[in-house]
């Protein structure tokens, strides 16, 4: 599965972005997709997941509220709305997948097979 996540760009606080994730190569509709973030200087960050039928999703207390994620499978897309931004949620954005995930393990990265390029989010003050 190849994912190329898009949507990224600079923003004024309090402001919204809608980052898209999308696969190639093989359907992604039966995977786990998560969200993580990079600030720099620090690690990655989990920020959402959704399963594969939409019907349960993840947040990080930091984004809980002001994010969603949703997924078009007939599209093989995911998508991150970020509402109400803050200059702390500066960071590059990646989305990755993975086919069999246990719930516990949602947050963590090294549980992801495959991995998009990030998309950069700058938000101002």
């Amino acid at each position: 599965v190849q994912l190329q996540a898009s949507g990224g760009g600079l923003v004024q606080a309090g402001g919204s972005l809608r980052l898209s994730c999308a696969a190639s190569g093989r359907t992604f509709r039966d995977h786990v997709v998560g969200w993580f973030r990079q600030a720099p200087g620090k690690g990655r960050e989990f920020v959402a997941a959704i399963r594969w039928n939409s019907r349960h999703t993840y947040y990080s207390d930091s984004v809980k509220g002001r994010f969603t994620t949703s997924r078009d499978n007939a599209k093989e897309s995911v998508y991150l709305q970020m509402n109400s931004l803050k200059p702390e949620d500066t960071a590059l954005y990646f989305c990755a997948a993975s086919r069999t995930i246990i719930l516990s393990a949602y947050t963590n990265e090294d549980a992801y097979a495959y991995w998009g390029q990030g998309t950069q989010v700058t938000v101002s003050s």
